[in-house]
């Protein structure tokens, strides 16, 4: 097999060239264009200690009259002693279309690979309904309920050479979904993202709060904690990882 072929099957690619796929229709629209922000944290230290924390994401959004389209893709990378003990990366692509004022359906997918968590990689798919709660003033709501599918490979911890590493799971998934934000004023805004999957194998909880501060024009610096937890994970694996990050931030209107 070419060294081609090989990178095309990679996961993280593919989703990505998935989601480009999925958007094209979208900027071929008469739409306003796409808004969105880039943000880039990191971290080191040395001496006793010698570690190295590196984070990247990136938000766009494109709402139109009637259609709206969400994508996001992150990456963190570490470093410790030497030894790479992080490499994660998510991405997410959402399409929308309004039924009424503040109702929307939409179709989402979601995609994260993690290589030293409980679970390797893992995928949904699915649809549903979205409900504007708060719209106008200093803060917005939007609350989301569905189900789809999801497919995650976890990782096992062999007790001997006979033993398999890993193991799908197969299920469908209820999600519900939370995005808040409030505006202290014009140059200090908090947000909070909360989602989780329902699944009879496993739910998958998440919830990330910020607070961005504007530094001049469209740059701000913003601290923010996430927190990541399965219901049900493999023997001898943690059941939540945390993820505290501060940064930069790009604006993009």
């Amino acid at each position: 097999m070419s060294a081609h072929a090989r990178r095309v099957k990679h996961p993280t690619l593919s989703f990505v060239a998935l989601a480009i796929a999925l958007a094209s229709p979208a900027l071929a629209q008469d739409t306003p264009g796409w808004a969105g922000e880039a943000s880039l944290n990191g971290s080191a230290t040395t001496g006793n200690n010698d570690t190295t924390d590196v984070g990247f994401a990136l938000k766009l959004k494109n709402r139109g009259s009637d259609w709206r389209h969400n994508f996001a893709l992150s990456a963190d990378y570490g470093r410790s002693q030497g030894d790479t003990n992080k490499r994660r990366y998510r991405g997410s692509y959402k399409i929308g279309r309004d039924l009424a004022a503040r109702v929307y359906a939409f179709l989402n997918t979601d995609y994260y690979s993690d290589d030293f968590g409980a679970f390797k990689n893992g995928w949904y798919g699915g649809g549903g309904i979205g409900y504007s709660a708060l719209i106008e003033g200093p803060t917005l709501w939007r609350i989301e309920a569905g189900a789809g599918y999801r497919r995650q490979k976890a990782r096992l911890v062999p007790m001997s050479v006979n033993d398999p590493v890993s193991r799908i799971e197969r299920f469908g998934s209820a999600r519900l979904y939370s995005d808040l934000e409030h505006a202290f004023n014009d140059n200090v805004l908090f947000a909070n993202d909360t989602e989780l999957f329902y699944g009879d194998v496993d739910t998958f909880f998440t919830n990330e709060s910020s607070l961005t501060s504007t530094l001049f024009g469209s740059l701000g610096v913003r601290a923010s904690f996430r927190v990541e937890t399965h219901s049900d994970v493999p023997e001898g694996r943690e059941k939540t990882d945390t993820i505290s990050r501060i940064g930069i931030v790009y604006t993009m209107e």
